[in-house]
């Protein structure tokens, strides 16, 4: 299964930027043997409102990919939940997962109706280079959850 996170806007170098990078590269490594063939990172323009960033979003899907959006009133995932989803979805034969990550004042309602499930670090508001980097070590923990890792701690 391929993973996608598609994010509104660029990621600059910096801190947020290695942190993202060094968890997904993680991810692709612990990963590739699990069955997950690989992570990237899709970044679309910001701006011109709520239904063009929509727009730039869906149109970098794959057809038939799961999508789900990070959004604050999403669903709170335990790591070990959020692991055996994505080990339920690559051992149904999921070709694709993609997480949308959106610009600062969220997704136009076209996206809405398109990728209804939603998914939530908690209930607070994160900026978004953090979502991401977040994003990424979700990944990589729910990777070594699956291969029997020490790295996530019950």
């Amino acid at each position: 299964m391929r993973i996608t996170i598609i994010s509104v806007g660029k990621l600059k170098s910096g801190p947020e930027f290695d942190l993202c990078e060094d968890y997904l590269d993680r991810f692709r490594k612990t990963g590739r043997s699990l069955g997950f063939r690989s992570a990237d990172v899709i970044e679309v323009d910001s701006g011109g409102g709520l239904d063009a960033e929509a727009e730039r979003l869906l149109s970098k899907i794959p057809a038939g990919a799961q999508s789900i959006r990070l959004d604050e009133f999403g669903k709170s995932w335990r790591s070990t939940d959020f692991s055996q989803y994505l080990a339920q979805l690559r051992d149904q034969g999921q070709p694709d997962l993609c997480f949308l990550i959106g610009g600062a004042e969220g997704y136009g309602d076209a996206l809405k109706a398109v990728v209804p499930q939603k998914m939530a670090f908690g209930v607070q508001t994160w900026p978004h280079r953090l979502v991401r980097a977040m994003l990424a070590e979700q990944l990589y923990r729910a990777a070594s959850i699956e291969a029997g890792s020490p790295y996530h701690k019950d």
